[in-house]
């Protein structure tokens, strides 16, 4: 298009003087330019409009019920790191969900699971579950949230809107995964997935997850608990 109408001015400009013919090929050089920067101007705003995520309409948390005993590997954590156990209970338990949030929970969730190499706790620690971080770059289900939930932190999220959860997973093993609790439902950052998915389209049990007024845990749908979440 922008050719087209330079082709034009150009062929305007044979047929006058010269003089005349100078001011043309200036009139036609702002022409191209300004047509330029009006095409990268609207390609801009077509790739910004197009790259807005449609925010999940889920609207429902998991049912929670009474407090049940964590996995003995979580309090085994617990004894090493108090601060990551620790419930701050003037932080909201409930975040809204906004484009921001939504862009900040799947940036992390695709970059740690990226980064973490999967290994077993056995192979790893030489025991057949423990909870920890993954700074050396190996890890299994729950390090992997827990490397997440201190990255969204670090991004100004409170922490008790993070909630390390266990679930029977679909070959009916023990894992972990952190449930984000917002105004729109319950999302879940996995790493099997990069997806962040409502908790109600992972295909997984809800067990117990961590509370949100201490230490105790709550049961998630009356699900029986695993003993280990060892799975990678």
């Amino acid at each position: 298009m922008a050719h087209a109408v330079v082709q034009d001015v150009a062929e305007t400009a044979l047929a006058l003087s010269a003089p005349r013919r100078s001011v043309v090929r200036r009139l036609g050089r702002a022409c191209s330019f300004g047509l330029v920067g009006t095409i990268l101007m609207l390609g801009g705003a077509s790739t910004q409009a197009g790259s807005r995520p449609t925010l999940p309409e889920d609207g429902l948390g998991v049912e929670t019920g009474g407090e049940v005993r964590p996995v003995a590997a979580w309090t085994a954590m617990c004894a090493r790191m108090p601060e990551e156990c620790a419930v701050d209970t003037r932080e909201p338990a409930v975040i809204p969900l906004n484009t921001a949030l939504w862009r900040t929970l799947t940036s992390v969730n695709r970059r740690v699971n990226g980064r973490i190499k999967p290994i077993t706790d056995q192979a790893h620690w030489g025991v057949v579950d423990r909870w920890d971080y993954p700074d050396d770059g190996f890890g299994d289900c729950e390090d992997y949230q827990l490397l997440k939930r201190r990255m969204l932190v670090e991004r100004g999220l409170p922490k008790r809107a993070l909630r390390m959860t266990v679930v029977i997973d679909e070959i009916g093993e023990g894992h972990a995964v952190l449930m984000v609790r917002t105004d729109r439902g319950d999302f879940i950052l996995d790493n099997k997935t990069n997806a962040v998915l409502s908790w109600r389209r992972t295909g997984y049990a809800y067990i117990k997850r961590e509370g949100q007024d201490g230490e105790r845990w709550v049961s998630l749908n009356g699900g029986a608990s695993p003993t280990v979440t060892a799975n990678r």
